[in-house]
Parts: C-alpha cells; structure tokens; sequence
C-alpha cells in the first residue's frame, strides 16, 4: 500500500491515552513525519490557531494543518461539540471523525455538520490507514486548487524571484509558472515533458525553490543506466554489500533528504529500473543494496524527458503504471518556435553573456538579425540559439555583429544538409491552391503577393526576404523594379 505523506501534522484528539498512542505509530509508521496528539478536546481549537499562525508566518496560505482524527465522546468537551466550531474556523481543515458510538443519525449528523468520513472503533488499519489517505488527498487538492485560482485571477506570481533564470517574455511560459507555484506544496511526483533544450532542467530548479523544501535539490541523468548501477546511484548499500564495496554509499534518495530528487532522461529507463522507481513511488521507501531494512524516501521526485512516453507506453517500452504514478502533475514546456517573442530576449541576453565570457566587447545585434531567427525552427530550441550566439560572438571582432555568421544557421539535424531558412514545400503549396476560392491569380500576381509577404515576414529586410524566396538579392531587386515600373501612375 502507497505510504502516507504530508508536510502538515495530522491532530490527533481523543481522552483515551492507549488509542493515541496506538493511531500515532500506526500514522508514523504509515509514513507521516508529524503527528500532533491531544488528550483533552479543550486545547484543540488553540492548537490549531497556533500552528495557522506559524504556518502563515512562514509565508504560506491555508490553515497548517493537514487533518484533525476527532474522537466524539471525550470529557469536558464533546467532539459533537468541537466538529462544528472546526468547520466554521478553519473550513480548510479535513475533519475525521473517529468513535465507538456505532449510531446511523450520529454518521448522519457529523457529515452533514462537515466531516470528511466517519470510522467506527475498533477500525480496522487498511480501512483506517485509506481513510486518512483520502482526507490527506482532501487537503492537497484544496490547496492547490486555492493556489492555482489565485495564480490565474490575479496574474500575479507569488514568488517570481524562483524564476529569474528563466528568461521570457512569454504568455505560456507565464502560465506555467503559476502551475509551478500552485503545486509546490503538493508531494506528488511531477513529470515534465519537452523537445531537446527548451529548459526543462530550469523548470525543475524552480519547482524546487518555490516549495522551498528544506533539503537540497540533488539531479540524476538516468539515461543508460542498468539495474545495478540506478541501485547504487538512487539507493546506496552497504559496506560490504558486494565484492569492492569497501565503504557504505548513502545514494541519491538519501542525500537528497526532504528536498527534491530530479531524475533527468527518463524515457529511456529500462523495464527493471521503472519497476524499482514505482516502488519508489508507491511505498516512499527502499532497500540499499545489502540491507534488510528500508529507509524512508522524504524527497519529491520531479521527472524529464524528451520523449512520448504515451507511445512507448503503447510500443511496450514504458509501464503504463509507472506513466500514470509519474504524470500526476504534469508540465510541458513549448518549443522556441511557439514562443518568438523569447528570441530577441534570449539573443541579447546570450550576447552579452558570451561578450563578457570571452573578455569581449559586447556587440550590437544587427536589426535584421531577429527576423531572420523567429523564421528558423530551431529543433534545438534554446541551448541551440545559445550555441549559435556563443560562436557568433567567438568569431566577432569588432562594430555590428554580422549577420553572415548567422545565415547558415547550423546545418539540419538530420541527413547533416545545409538548412539556409524553412523551404516551401510544393504538396503544402499545391493543397494551399486547391483552397482558394474563384480562379486561381496569374503568375504575376502570384509573384508579387509572394514577394510582399516574403518582405512583411522579414519586416522590410530584402536580404532575409531574398534568402526565404531562395533567390538573390540582385534578382529580388529586379523584381522590385520591374513590379514599380508596371505599376500605373496615380
């Protein structure tokens, strides 16, 4: 069964000294870190005043506490009495009640007074244990739900120096900034997906400093990595757990503590490693190499990947358990192409960048120079404009930087062809007439509507527009001409 977690404590009230010890181990050792107990009702309501107030001293939202496990029949104040004075004070907290009084009207009454569930003593543990568990969902829902309500509503970030690396003037890269920050409480996995080098590492980094979890953020490329090694790099072992192991290893679960484990690359895990990730996932618990005995996981596991783990998912590469345990959060990240407004930002932030890298300098950008990138598709994303500008810059001597050293723009990926801009592609071109409606315009009209788009889209700059239409300047030029003198007088 999945452990328990929560970075709240679960208030437990009731007069009998044996029940609570009993329900606190069996919380703990379910997997909760905090449990707080009270034994007289009287005390409860300034408790959790108390631990409000901390909470919101620290800076967050929401009442402090993850759940109150409610005993009805206690002396000097009855739980029948304390269910509704909870609900009307702190209507975040998630109340279950917990009683021998085994009554139909008094289940009846306590949920319509606002209890979350309603369990008979004696409970049984997987019964007890399930409850809590949906109580604890409870609470992470609300929260992040608050979270992301005020996020979207106000437009405002609540902590926007968490993402001061990232450098964008995007409306989706925004959006997902206020994701990030309306699940950093939460304590479920969070998977984030992208093409090559659009950021997802920077993404992760600041999930990581938003929730600010108190240990480190410790990151694993897990690419290639067999059984035994993911064993020994995520899970440590033991002084003499193998031949060699001279000195115990704590491993990355371990060194990571209560902050964030980011596991980089996971597309290409093999079928044995996503089976010890899900136990991972599921227990919040594992077994270093050579050791009988499983150490508790406190770190949130944040996952990336390049990949479509949906088709490995269908080819049989990828546990569909493991996609589903992985994906309860879950954030894409969109390719530079979808985000032109970032390219003159990121450029002038990778010039000045390299300039005082290199002891340079710092170069001015040619006007022309951002048409002709926002036309490129950049399969690369942004450490690939980062790459081109670094070596721009390397080969710059003085004055304007030139746009020479930016018109190869790299050569393609695949099949290793000089790309110079995207290239019309005849069957789109061909379904594009078939669309038109009327009669087709004539190959003079074509050419000249042609031409001015290619000119808007370089806005104005004749040798990007030139580049684009695969032909010269000197023959664009002509055209010009030759369009200007057809052209009737007024």
């Amino acid at each position: 069964m999945p452990a328990l977690y929560s970075p709240l404590p679960v208030v437990l009230v009731d007069d009998d000294p044996s029940v609570l010890f009993a329900t606190s181990t069996l919380l703990r050792g379910a997997g909760l870190e905090w449990v707080e107990t009270l034994a007289d009702g009287r005390a409860l309501l300034s408790l959790l005043s108390r631990l409000s107030h901390s909470w919101r001293d620290y800076g967050r939202e929401g009442a402090g506490v993850a759940a109150v496990i409610l005993d009805l029949s206690m002396p000097h104040v009855d739980g029948r009495q304390l269910l509704p004075d909870i609900v009307r004070q702190f209507p975040e907290i998630p109340v279950l009640v917990m009683t021998a009084t085994d009554a139909v009207q008094t289940a009846v009454t306590c949920m319509q007074e606002g209890a979350t569930d309603f369990l008979v003593k004696p409970v049984e543990e997987n019964r007890f244990i399930t409850s809590v568990r949906k109580v604890l969902e409870v609470c992470a829902l609300r929260s992040q739900l608050g979270s992301l309500k005020r996020s979207l509503l106000s437009d405002h970030l609540e902590q926007p120096e968490a993402f001061a690396d990232i450098l964008t003037n995007s409306r989706k890269m925004r959006a997902i900034f206020q994701y990030v920050e309306s699940i950093a409480r939460s304590e479920e996995p969070v998977l984030i997906t992208g093409e090559t080098g659009v950021g997802k590492e920077l993404i992760a980094d600041a999930l990581h400093r938003v929730s600010r979890r108190e240990g480190s953020r410790v990151a694993v490329n897990v690419a290639g990595l067999d059984d035994a090694m993911v064993s020994d790099t995520l899970f440590g072992h033991r002084k003499g757990a193998y031949s060699g192991a001279d000195e115990g290893r704590r491993g990355l679960v371990s060194e990571a503590g209560f902050g964030t484990l980011f596991l980089d690359e996971m597309g290409d895990l093999g079928p044995s490693v996503q089976v010890k990730l899900l136990r991972l996932l599921q227990e919040r618990s594992y077994y270093p190499l050579g050791s009988d005995l499983p150490l508790k996981a406190n770190a949130r596991i944040v996952c990336a990947t390049n990949q479509n783990l949906l088709q490995r998912m269908q080819d049989g590469l990828f546990r569909s358990d493991l996609y589903y345990r992985l994906r309860v959060h879950h954030i894409e990240v969109p390719p530079l192409r979808e985000r032109l407004e970032d390219v003159a930002l990121l450029t002038r932030a990778f010039i000045e960048s390299a300039a005082q890298g290199l002891g340079k300098k710092c170069p001015t950008p040619p006007p022309a120079l951002f048409s002709l990138l926002e036309s490129y598709p950049f399969p690369g994303n942004v450490r690939q404009l980062r790459a081109l500008v670094y070596d721009a810059v390397a080969r710059h001597h003085s004055g304007m930087l030139s746009l020479e050293s930016f018109r190869p723009l790299v050569s393609a990926e695949e099949g290793n062809r000089a790309v110079d801009l995207p290239r019309w592609d005849g069957k789109e071109g061909s379904e594009l007439w078939r669309r038109l409606p009327g009669p087709l315009p004539t190959l003079k009209e074509a050419e000249q509507a042609l031409i001015a788009e290619a000119l808007r889209r370089a806005q104005g700059n004749q040798g990007i527009a030139a580049a684009s239409l695969g032909i010269s300047r000197q023959a664009l030029n002509q055209r010009l001409r030759r369009a200007e003198q057809s052209t009737p007088p007024l």
